[in-house]
């Protein structure tokens, strides 16, 4: 919906639902040669109850600015601007009404709300109250004509929703692996900001913008990141935190979380002064950051994503609402590093959800298929991650049939499989079966608790015991619910402690099927302990152990 408010035009009222968004429009009265730099336009709404929030407006091009607007609570709402300049009175003083009715849909985004962090500190859940486990897919480049409009687009977005996902990590400006004016990086409408990197060119984001509406339609929360890392050095601290205010009035109104930027203390792949660049761009982000959580009236959610494993990308990890970790694409060895990266990320202060935002892009370096998958995911989430985040080559870059990506500026290319061809990759849908599992259950509210199962670890496996990848993990409720990975169901589960006055059922869960494997009642020895039977294969299973309600 949109509606254009005029000076004169003092009591507009418009009627929606919870979490919709409609769209203000406004025209200055002024011509200016740098509207982008030179004109801040703030929509002051106070909601139902009195309260008030502060959000910015977009430049749209030529003389048209735009606001977006939305509201949880239902009722009727009262909005009005200011601009810098003043004397603008196409842009200053403007005000109008609106009223939310109760949202009668099915779409969880906007029948719950946007994310935010629990109480707990480990999870995220909606507004509501609803728990929110993540389930993540990186598309990078899904905003250029590497992904078409709306084909492509929407046949990918069917199916990541068929698989289980519910969040979209892409890039709004510029992008990875790739150096400034490359044309990888255009839009229909070319690419997102001037040639000097000092203005915005609104068209670009025109193309942008029903794709992220679709994510949202879709039940998908885009979680936006605002650049690479290595950009801030090209534009400046100034000229980043102005492209963040134009990204929170664009798209801050949606149930969007922020990534303020990718791997944002590595410098450029080919700089001659990294360590210098490093320290800068630490410095650089850290300001924005805090920037952003000034100028975001609705208060989103927001990261930042590290190069190499768990770097600390901020001065001050409290100006993050959660942890991304980037374990790297090494195979076996990187879901090691996983292991200990977020066991140390979940014990940290202050608290914080946790999420391996980037390991092993399934088919990156010819390798991390789909067993790979399935350790990443559920060593991270069994270790108390809020949930994980997936990625395949072909994917992230968007490559085509017709369009493969080809070489980074280091010379080297980290794959060309086409993207449909990426999007049936198994892993992905393991990724997608494990999360459905998770969430029958009351994962956030599960503990772990290693002393559940006997387990005797190889003396010759290379790694330590506090990072065997094949070592299991339990969580649960005691006496209620046991919930045990075994990467590697070679000698039968042998549980112990469990509750003498529980009764309870046991069942297998395939993770690369999804199917259930019912074991009945079990009967523990009288030192609490039992052994399953064996699974049909040797490899990976889940053992669940939940108290009969009917004993």
């Amino acid at each position: 919906m949109s509606i254009r408010s005029k000076p004169l035009l003092k009591r507009l009222k418009v009627g929606m639902q919870q979490n919709e968004v409609i769209e203000v429009c406004f025209q200055s009265t002024a011509a200016y040669a740098d509207p982008y730099n030179q004109v801040d336009v703030d929509v002051i709404i106070t909601a139902p109850d009195g309260g008030q929030r502060c959000v910015p407006a977009f430049w749209a091009g030529k003389r048209e600015w735009k606001a977006r607007l939305t509201g949880a609570e239902t009722g009727d709402y009262r909005w009005e601007t200011r601009a810098n300049p003043e004397s603008d009175d196409g842009l200053h003083g403007c005000s109008g009404q609106f009223t939310i009715d109760k949202y009668t849909g099915d779409n969880p985004l906007l029948r719950h709300g946007r994310l935010r962090v629990a109480d707990s500190r480990r999870h995220f859940e909606h507004a509501d109250g609803t728990p929110f486990f993540w389930t993540g897919d990186t598309w990078w480049m899904a905003l250029t004509t590497r992904m078409d409009w709306p084909e492509g687009f929407q046949e990918l977005t069917a199916d990541r929703v068929a698989k289980g996902f519910n969040v979209i990590q892409i890039v709004a400006g510029p992008l990875p692996d790739m150096d400034w004016g490359d044309p990888r990086g255009n839009s229909t409408a070319g690419l997102p900001f001037s040639e000097d990197l000092q203005q915005v060119r609104p068209e670009y984001f025109d193309t942008a913008d029903p794709k992220i509406a679709h994510l949202v339609e879709a039940g998908l929360s885009p979680c936006i990141v605002g650049m690479w890392g290595y950009y801030l050095m090209r534009i400046g601290v100034a000229g980043v935190k102005r492209f963040w205010r134009y990204l929170i009035a664009r798209y801050g109104a949606y149930p969007v979380t922020w990534c303020i930027a990718g791997e944002a203390s590595m410098p450029y792949y080919l700089s001659e002064t990294q360590e210098a660049d490093a320290v800068a761009q630490k410095a650089g982000w850290t300001e924005v950051m805090e920037n952003v959580r000034d100028t975001d009236g609705y208060g989103n959610l927001a990261t930042i994503h590290p190069p190499y494993s768990g770097g600390v990308q901020v001065a001050d990890r409290g100006l993050m609402d959660f942890q991304m970790l980037q374990s790297a694409h090494n195979d076996i060895e990187s879901v090691i590093v996983s292991i200990v990266d977020v066991a140390a990320a979940v014990a940290a202060e202050p608290p914080m959800p946790v999420i391996e935002s980037e390991i092993n892009y399934e088919g990156s370096l010819g390798r991390a298929w789909q067993n790979i998958q399935r350790l990443g995911f559920y060593h991270a989430v069994m270790r108390h991650a809020a949930g994980h985040t997936y990625g395949a080559v072909g994917i992230w870059q968007m490559n085509t049939e017709e369009q493969a990506y080809g070489p980074s500026p280091h010379g080297r290319c980290w794959g060309n499989t086409p993207w449909r061809e990426a999007a049936q990759l198994p892993g992905a849908r393991q990724v997608g079966l494990g999360s459905r599992f998770m969430r029958q259950f009351p994962w956030w509210q599960l503990r772990p608790l290693p002393d559940r199962y006997r387990f005797e670890q190889d003396p010759t496996a290379p790694w330590r015991p506090e990072a065997d990848p094949f070592a299991p993990v339990c969580l649960g409720i005691p006496g209620k619910l046991l919930v045990f990975y075994y990467p590697m169901c070679w000698n039968q589960p042998s549980i112990r402690q469990l509750e003498q006055d529980t009764r309870w059922i046991a069942w297998y869960f395939d993770p690369c099927s999804g199917d259930r494997i019912d074991l009945g009642n079990l009967t523990p020895s009288a030192e609490g302990e039992w052994t399953a039977p064996y699974p049909p294969e040797i490899r990976d299973w889940l053992l669940v152990l939940e108290a009969d309600g009917d004993g």
